[in-house]
């Protein structure tokens, strides 16, 4: 019920935005731009319905460039209406200004030109930013009283296996993980995003992990059949914390790391999110990193032993200015934030994307944190 729902506003918003960049930015350009215009609105809207019968099916043929293709519409769209609202705003404010009809038509001709130019610009930065590697964003944070002071954890979160992104980038991932020699990985949710079964191969390299693995869900897990992906998970010996936590035993001590279900698990009727579960037999006089793979979570451990929570989700808002947007699901985007005196979050922009193979300033990462206890 919930895919339905968000497949429905997906079509609802997509179309309107379509109509709107066609008709406030296309129809507004020389008359020579008009046909070209129908003709791209038309094709974005072919393709992101094509995107929706998959994403509702998971039936269509197992094609990286019809998926590219689909997904790319997707970030197009979102981009040219961007576009076209600053397109908009200039040519409204243009009309109240104190000109000529020919110093009008002038002014319009200048915006025509460099919008055109925008629109190309930021489309190609979209492009190369979504096609570039994850970069490695390394993040000190200290918890006094960590039994062992510079120890490492690898996070990977939204990587978003399935449609474009296949087993070549989850081998060159794993590569890099274990080249920097964490002491633990973790992945905040949203790995799968199709059924298990369809993308075990994939998922294979994942075995080759050298560091414990664990793991928490994350909404998409929902959509495609959690609990076979859970399965296969184990059975490439990355561990689930559903709704648990373990002690991580250290040379110079322990500390508690707990996982949870994300929250619309609920909504799905099977591995819902249970806080009291998690902690139940929990030694709190130990420090405590938490994985929940949305930020929003956060509120529900304010009473909670969680000196720091790893959390995904947001993508850093993948295509600026998304985020922007972002901000009002969730408190916090991208980056180490101080929650209150004495809990931390930290929020990756994600090691993938969802939907197009697109990034503007939120690029993907891989997520080195280092924590100090002094």
């Amino acid at each position: 019920m919930q895919q339905l729902t968000f497949i429905s506003v997906f079509i609802t918003v997509m179309g309107g935005m379509n109509l709107y960049t066609y008709r406030r930015f296309f129809r507004k350009l020389p008359t020579k731009f008009h046909l070209f215009g129908a003709v791209v609105t038309i094709t974005l809207m072919l393709a992101e319905l094509l995107f929706v019968a998959d994403r509702l099916t998971g039936l269509l043929p197992d094609s990286v460039l019809l998926s590219r293709l689909s997904t790319t519409a997707v970030g197009i769209s979102f981009m040219l209406f961007v576009v076209t609202l600053i397109y908009d705003l200039m040519i409204t404010t243009s009309r109240q200004l104190p000109f000529d009809h020919q110093r009008r038509e002038a002014i319009k001709w200048a915006f025509d030109v460099t919008m055109l130019t925008a629109a190309a610009a930021y489309l190609l930065r979209g492009f190369v930013e979504g096609a570039k590697p994850p970069v490695l964003n390394e993040v000190s944070v200290t918890i006094p009283g960590f039994p062992e002071d510079g120890f490492t954890i690898i996070q990977l979160s939204d990587v978003h296996v399935g449609h474009t992104i296949r087993r070549s980038f989850m081998q060159s991932i794993v590569a890099r993980v274990n080249a920097l020699q964490p002491g633990l990985v973790v992945i905040t949710g949203d790995l799968f995003d199709r059924t298990a079964a369809r993308i075990a191969e994939d998922l294979e390299p994942l075995r080759g992990i050298i560091a414990p693995t664990y793991f928490v869900t994350g909404n998409h897990e929902y959509f495609r059949g959690v609990t076979p992906a859970l399965e296969m998970l184990r059975s490439l010996g990355v561990i689930p914390l559903t709704n648990q936590h373990r002690q991580i035993v250290l040379t110079q001590g322990r500390f508690n790391l707990l996982g949870v279900n994300d929250l619309v698990g609920a909504g799905f009727g099977v591995e819902p999110f249970d806080i009291d579960a998690a902690y139940e037999g929990l030694d709190a006089s130990l420090p405590t990193v938490v994985l929940s793979h949305q930020p929003k979570s956060i509120h529900y451990f304010e009473e909670q032993r969680c000196d720091l929570m790893l959390s995904g989700h947001t993508h850093g808002g993948q295509i600026f200015p998304f985020g922007l947007l972002v901000k009002l699901d969730q408190p916090y985007v991208a980056g180490l934030y101080q929650h209150n005196v004495a809990q931390q979050i930290f929020v990756s922009r994600g090691t993938g994307y969802w939907g197009p193979p697109i990034r503007v300033l939120a690029p993907s990462e891989i997520s080195k944190i280092t924590i100090r206890n002094r």
